[in-house]
């Protein structure tokens, strides 16, 4: 198992910025993707971003050339800088962590969510 811990959330104006931090219990080189996703009030939870250890990070097309994902394996921790927040980008933001597992199947581990309100 992993503990995955998310800070960083909080209130910001249209058009601020803030960095997403989440920090793994052990070590980061051991999952094949690290992730963030959001969830919204009465929407699905989606895809922000995604860093493999090996490879190029994806992006949901929503946020492409504002937020930048990135990972510090020696401090097991990724990192989501948010820029030019809007509105929509408001919602619960969760770190996902996944393990391959036999048979193709993979093995997501969740953080417990930080919120991110962005509102004048």
């Amino acid at each position: 198992q992993v503990q995955l811990v998310e800070s960083g959330g909080g209130l910001v104006q249209p058009g601020g910025s803030l960095r997403l931090s989440c920090a793994a219990s052990r070590s980061i080189v051991s999952f094949n993707t690290m992730g963030w996703y959001r969830q919204a009030p009465g929407k699905q939870r989606e895809l922000v971003a995604g860093i493999p250890t090996t490879g190029t990070s994806n992006y949901a097309d929503s946020v492409k050339g504002r937020f930048s994902i990135s990972r510090d394996n020696a401090k097991n921790t990724v990192y989501l800088q948010m820029n030019s927040l809007k509105p929509e980008d408001t919602a619960v933001y969760y770190c996902n962590a996944q393990t391959s597992l036999p048979f193709g199947l993979i093995y997501d581990h969740w953080g417990q969510g930080t919120q991110v309100t962005v509102s004048s």
